[in-house]
């Protein structure tokens, strides 16, 4: 009888007294790839962790490499987030340093981190210039680190794992803020490596997926259910939509009309330019979904509105009726709006707990540094409820799984009833029934006159309330349009997907 490739038995683990991992057995044998899938917070990347010895649980875990391959004997596991460090080592970056960083070369660039991932595993460089090309990322071959968006990072992940090709590749959320286009060729290259013998476990909600996926393993309850089909899934859609607090049913007290004007607005770093020519206007009231791929200029576009980005000062941008470099700071800027990115998310403060993390909202600050009115405390204490989080208020944000930590910020983002929202993949990291209910949410709120300005690259996780779209290609505004709230979602994936693939 043939071997194994994966044999797990009896695997534990425990956390905080609680079992996460309750005598899981799993065998995964050859030619097997995976989607593994579940509950937010039930445990998938700490199995992952475990199967690629970067965690210890209680049981065993087996794997059998094949010697007479090729491919290096190595179980990879690719974080859902990239870790980066600067040149001397450390990493306590902080959110606005990735708009002012060209004034100092303070990361590597990706052509540098590629180099010197090759040399580390022995790797020809010539090898992958073609997964350069394929996920469209040749061109930021001289861009720092600390430059990118999450969707270039992820894309730089997925490069050096598609470059090793170990013989087990363990993905952690392998689309998250990838676009259209990228997903597709993604799940190409995927392909294409399974077919050399590289064995996959992907960790994902999301419905597509490579066709090399031939196994689905869904985690509950400690245990995993293998089955050939994901559509057997053992998680509830059954879901209890709450009715939103009540201090979030008033209409935000707007200083002016006119939220945003953005008039022939240029941002280039060096040669090379960003942002080319953009003329844009949100009135208050208005929904607005802003797309484009990866690379395109979104996060750029959105730091300019936040206040971020130090160039705003040498373009003509009219901010809550006010034109930015009329005397306002950062801060006044920022006391107008609710910002949620998983840029923000990485550079906030995990050791606050997730009390003090959402309370922190009321005053913009990474971190709560004064105690609360009674009246603003019980509107914490109210969102704490809503998003089902009463039971973890008091840990550390850094002890949460990243579908919590997510949900934490998002009643963070909107605890002071902002008058802009801005919502940069703000349902990364959670699962199916949290997604429905934070749309659910922001359909509510949007009902009660917020603004909004959405960021998705995903049609199913986008909220109804969208009424306007802003494309962006290159840099410029490739489309302004109107959307039926009936057909949205197919007219948004056919105009997108027509820019993407021309």
């Amino acid at each position: 009888m043939k071997e194994s490739f994966v044999n797990i038995q009896n695997l534990t683990l425990k956390y905080q007294q609680k079992a996460v991992l309750k005598d899981l057995n799993w065998v995964i044998n050859a030619g097997e790839n995976y989607v593994l899938f579940g509950e937010s917070g039930g445990g998938k990347t700490s199995l992952a962790k475990i199967i690629a010895g970067l965690q210890n649980g209680i049981g065993e875990v087996k794997i059998n490499f094949d010697t007479n391959s090729y491919l290096p004997s190595e179980a990879l596991f690719v974080e859902s987030w990239y870790q980066f460090k600067n040149l001397e080592g450390v990493a306590n970056f902080y959110y606005q340093q990735r708009y002012t960083c060209q004034q100092a070369k303070d990361t590597l660039t990706i052509h540098a981190e590629l180099v010197y991932y090759g040399k580390e595993k022995g790797l020809n460089f010539d090898a992958v210039e073609p997964i350069l090309n394929a996920l469209n990322f040749s061109s930021f071959a001289s861009s720092q680190l600390i430059e990118l968006s999450s969707g270039e990072h992820k894309k730089l992940q997925l490069v050096k794992a598609l470059w090793l090709k170990p013989q087990l590749l363990i993905i952690d959320q392998p689309y998250t803020g990838l676009d259209v286009a990228s997903r597709k060729y993604l799940n190409i290259l995927l392909d294409e490596v399974s077919k050399e013998g590289v064995q996959l476990i992907l960790i994902s909600n999301d419905s597509e997926y490579p066709n090399a996926i031939n196994r689905f393993a869904e985690l509950q309850n400690g245990q995993i259910n293998v089955s050939d089909s994901k559509e057997t899934s053992t998680i509830s859609t059954v879901q209890i939509l709450k009715e939103i607090p009540d201090f979030l049913k008033e209409s935000p007290a707007y200083s002016s009309s006119d939220i945003v004007k953005m008039v022939n607005i240029n941002i280039s770093y060096g040669e090379k330019q960003v942002l080319k020519n953009i003329n844009w206007e949100v009135k208050a009231g208005e929904k607005w979904l802003l797309q484009g791929h990866n690379g395109s200029g979104k996060s750029t576009l959105l730091s300019l509105i936040n206040g971020d980005h130090p160039q705003s000062y040498a373009n003509e941008l009219y901010l809550f009726g006010n034109r930015r470099g009329s005397g306002e700071s950062i801060w006044d800027i920022k006391q107008h709006i609710g910002l949620i990115s998983p840029e923000f998310h990485w550079y906030f403060d995990a050791n606050s707990t997730v009390w003090q993390s959402i309370a922190s909202g009321f005053y913009d600050t990474i971190g709560l540094f004064q105690k609360l009115p009674y009246t603003k405390s019980q509107q914490v204490d109210e969102l704490v409820e809503y998003f089902g989080l009463t039971s973890s208020k008091n840990e550390l944000l850094s002890t949460l799984p990243l579908g919590k930590q997510r949900l934490v910020l998002l009643a963070r983002t909107i605890i002071k009833n902002p008058e802009l929202l801005i919502l940069d993949e703000p349902c990364q990291g959670l699962d199916q029934q949290q997604t429905r209910q934070f749309n659910h949410f922001i359909d509510e709120l949007c009902s009660n006159g917020m603004t909004l300005i959405y960021v998705g690259h995903f049609e199913s996780q986008l909220p109804n309330c969208l009424e306007k779209r802003i494309l962006l290609e290159n840099g410029e505004i490739k489309a302004v349009e109107i959307l039926n709230t009936k057909t949205r979602h197919c007219e948004v994936r056919s105009n997108f997907c027509t820019v993407l693939f021309k």
